[in-house]
């Protein structure tokens, strides 16, 4: 009995050991991730850029000299002729084909372009998350039932990844109608396998390691040992895939906006629906649509900037 005893106090004590060393290691992989961001020039334009389209998202439809919508200058442009304002002190970016100050719109667009972006994001990381924790701790803990179960999710999100994104996003925005709400729900849908598949791969990789094994043999319940141990530890793709996800959430949102499938008003500016209401006038006034383009591009630079340098200071095997 004695022995027995002493050989269970050496297990949980190997334990806590374990989860002791984890929890530094883990701390000191995002200390060690961050000094290299911080040295990293990638790193830093992101970061600029990113910072650069929130503060214009927030404020920056109180800094706008004219209302988005109004067509104060309509009488000054004649599309049908050719006839378009360009960049004066009045209007920095020119006038639109309603006489609208394209500069007003673009400030206001980009509030709208982060939170279709920001909003999809989170619905795919969501239930992108739920579902690979669910087929991951299936996969790892749950025996031969749950390799079943994980089999089924995992072929369905296979299903789901073998089409390609932008038609996948289209059908679902065209079946459930024009909205912008329709554009969030459709382009998080999308990135949903993608976080699906990643959580699903860390959670197994780190169902084999030392401190799991410990965990079971100790006797802490499957629950708790998927839930502070597994998933904390197998976070950190997830969270880089999260800052690329964001680039390609705006790109598919933009996409969206511009076959006509976003918001039903199309006086509400959103840099997809100015991209769409420049094509008629590309060949007279190419600015209308170079505007929106920029911003659109440039945004999706520097989330994409950002979420590679995070991968490459995560990930050891790409480190110098």
């Amino acid at each position: 009995m004695t022995i027995l005893t002493n050989k269970a106090d050496k297990i949980d004590r190997l334990a806590e050991l374990t989860q002791s060393s984890e929890t530094v290691a883990g701390s000191s992989l995002w200390r060690e991730a961050f000094r290299r961001m911080r040295s990293s020039k990638m790193a830093i334009i992101g970061a600029a850029i990113i910072a650069a389209f929130v503060l214009v998202a927030i404020v920056g439809p109180m800094l706008a000299p004219h209302g988005p919508t109004a067509q104060n200058w309509r009488s000054e442009v004649f599309p049908n002729q050719g006839k378009f304002v360009g960049m004066r002190g009045e209007n920095w970016f020119g006038l639109d084909h309603l006489g609208r100050d394209m500069f007003s719109r673009w400030l206001v667009g980009a509030r709208q372009t982060l939170l279709v972006g920001v909003v999809s994001m989170l619905i795919g990381l969501i239930v992108g998350a739920l579902v690979g924790v669910l087929s991951g701790a299936a996969a790892t803990l749950g025996g031969k039932v749950g390799r079943r179960v994980d089999t089924v999710i995992m072929r369905f999100t296979d299903i789901m990844l073998s089409l390609p994104s932008l038609l996948l996003a289209v059908s679902i925005a065209a079946v459930l109608g024009q909205s912008l709400t329709t554009v969030m729900i459709a382009v998080g849908v999308v990135q949903i396998p993608i976080f699906a598949r990643l959580l699903r791969g860390s959670m197994l990789v780190q169902g084999g390691a030392d401190y799991v094994l410990a965990a079971k043999a100790v006797g802490i319940r499957r629950k708790r040992i998927v839930l502070t141990q597994i998933l904390p530890n197998s976070l950190s793709p997830v969270i880089v895939q999260a800052t690329l996800s964001l680039a390609t959430a705006i790109i598919e949102a933009a996409a969206l906006s511009y076959l006509g499938l976003g918001n039903p008003d199309p006086a509400v500016p959103e840099w997809g629906v100015m991209l769409s209401q420049a094509q008629r006038f590309f060949d007279n006034e190419p600015m209308m649509a170079a505007y929106p383009a920029i911003g659109i591009i440039i945004t999706a630079l520097g989330f994409t900037l950002l979420g590679e340098s995070m991968r490459e200071a995560l990930d050891p095997k790409l480190r110098g």
